[in-house]
């Protein structure tokens, strides 16, 4: 068996973080802001940055598990907005899981 042992490190979160700001920043709404649909954008949204937020958080003092799984969370709010077509990820199929 072979020991697939990843740790989590300031640069891994930083990779993530980084990541997430990208996807954060591309992604653009596609449904009215007004709508029920952007209403429930706005809350995905503010999801995602206050997941980031508590990424940056948890690394800032030390906890580098719990900011890893934060910084997860955020990016997620962020391509479940593209997958659901709330958002357009502009074809990049790094950044998102594209529909």
């Amino acid at each position: 068996m072979i020991d697939d042992k990843i740790e989590v490190t300031t640069q891994r979160v930083d990779k993530y973080l980084d990541i997430t700001t990208r996807a954060r920043n591309k992604a653009t709404p596609l449904v009215e802001e007004n709508s029920d649909d952007g209403k429930r954008l706005a809350i995905m949204l503010k999801m995602a940055d206050d997941y980031t937020f508590d990424a940056r958080h948890f690394l800032k003092i030390g906890d580098y598990v719990r900011a890893f799984g934060a910084i997860n969370y955020a990016h997620a709010w962020i391509d479940a907005g593209v997958k659901l077509g709330l958002l357009d990820g502009h074809g990049d199929d790094v950044l998102f899981t594209l529909p």
